[in-house]
């Protein structure tokens, strides 16, 4: 109870701005992985080969490493309120777009556009939770948020595959688009910056979220965040991240292609194996957020960080791994569904941290990072196009990405956010005293 006021309960206000965010998450992967299963009727209707659909999956992610750090650092400037509901819009109208397109060209150019429109959602979605969300419930709310994403984008291919029933590959484009626009109107009518300007907010709340929220250096100062930039602990999730990147992209692109052609999958297994790994990533991502979180709890911030990171990079490394090793196609698929689920084990964890090491910059700092996994995603379908192309074999691919999670989990080692702290610190002081008459 609050002597002063009278208040007994806190309000938990800031859960439903954690259930706003998990709907973003989840109309993103929604608009993301549906046109990985309408590819086939894509490039049949505008003739498109293997390598052109290449071309058009890593458009969009171009486009997204392109914007990401800007449209961040617009939030850290103005506010994620504004800017979060101008992604979303935008996003949705080049999904609406999508059903336009008429040759190789026009979906190239629609799927930049929209990649352009939807760059930095999540890391101002972590901007968000870094003003309403207390240290001890980071890993476990970021956790939920990609729970959201990825339960949208396991059903999106039964879904797909249930709506072309009724709805051609450009009526399913529309449909999906118009989710975006009702969730904008939504946001901008409830949603505030700050915690305190909330009207449903109450002071017990608000003590909750401050006296929780870590190091915080207030505003962000122009040139103190380039240098955070540089800090070997951002490096290293970087790192990670482009592994993490390259991976999922193979799971939103070529996944269905891989297991019908190599693996021989029916119509019945391909709608549920394609969306197994993103089912399989629902479950990782929210014991991914509460391990995290209980171990930073028990035995610090790196270790309950780095303790994840590192081991489930290594799981995924041997997944995939065995996965070229095995005939069986069913168990390929599997260890492909095991490998993605713990390289999103590690996501809570990842973004979480960024929270913990960037303070008022953590909007950049989780756009680096995500650009990185970005550049993973542009990579990741143009490779593998020209690997079958050129060795007509799809294990070289997966090989590629299991060395890759090799990497990551090697990368994790090196974080320590003590050393960050103090990088951030010093980048304040000599930003105040550069600014001082």
């Amino acid at each position: 109870m609050n002597p002063a006021t009278g208040i007994t309960h806190a309000t938990r206000v800031r859960y439903r701005v954690v259930a706003f965010l998990v709907a973003l998450a989840a109309i993103t992967y929604l608009d993301r992985v549906c046109i990985a299963t309408l590819a086939p009727r894509i490039m049949a209707e505008l003739g498109l080969n293997r390598v052109q659909m290449s071309y058009v999956f890593s458009a969009f992610t171009l486009a997204y490493a392109i914007f990401e750090i800007p449209t961040a650092w617009w939030g850290e400037r103005i506010g994620t309120r504004k800017v979060l509901a101008r992604i979303v819009i935008w996003w949705s109208s080049f999904t609406l777009a999508t059903s336009a397109a008429f040759n190789f060209w026009s979906l190239t150019l629609v799927r930049f556009l929209f990649g352009a429109g939807e760059a930095g959602a999540w890391p101002n979605a972590a901007k968000t939770f870094s003003r309403w969300i207390p240290t001890h419930e980071r890993g476990r709310v970021q956790g939920l948020f990609f729970m959201g994403a990825h339960l949208a984008g396991g059903l999106t291919p039964a879904l797909v595959t249930l709506l072309q029933h009724w709805l051609a590959w450009r009526g399913i484009f529309l449909a999906f688009g118009a989710l975006g626009f009702a969730w904008a109107a939504w946001w901008l009518a409830w949603f505030r910056d700050d915690p305190a300007e909330h009207r449903s907010v109450n002071v017990l709340e608000l003590n909750c979220i401050r006296e929780g929220q870590g190091l915080q250096l207030g505003h962000a100062e122009s040139g103190s965040w380039t240098r955070v930039l540089r800090d070997r602990n951002v490096l290293a999730l970087c790192v990670s991240y482009f592994a993490n990147g390259y991976g999922f992209y193979f799971l939103i692109t070529w996944l269905p292609a891989y297991l019908e052609q190599r693996r021989g999958f029916s119509k019945g297994g391909l709608s549920l194996f394609a969306g197994l790994p993103l089912l399989l990533s629902v479950v990782a991502d929210l014991f991914g957020g509460l391990v995290t979180d209980r171990l930073a709890k028990t035995y610090g911030v790196r270790l309950g960080r780095v303790a994840v990171g590192a081991s489930a990079y290594l799981v995924a490394a041997v997944a995939i791994l065995g996965s070229t090793l095995t005939r069986n196609a069913v168990i390929a698929a599997v260890l492909i569904a095991v490998a993605a689920a713990a390289s999103m084990f590690t996501l809570a964890a990842s973004w979480a941290a960024c929270i913990d090491i960037g303070g008022a910059h953590s909007g950049v700092v989780s756009a680096a990072m995500n650009t990185s996994g970005q550049i993973g995603g542009i990579l990741s379908p143009v490779v593998l196009a020209y690997l079958l192309e050129w060795l007509s074999d799809w294990s070289a691919p997966l090989l590629v990405m299991s060395g890759l999670y090799l990497a990551a989990s090697l990368a994790w080692l090196a974080f320590d956010p003590r050393h960050t702290h103090r990088a951030v610190e010093m980048a304040a002081r000599h930003s105040k005293e550069v600014s001082r008459p």
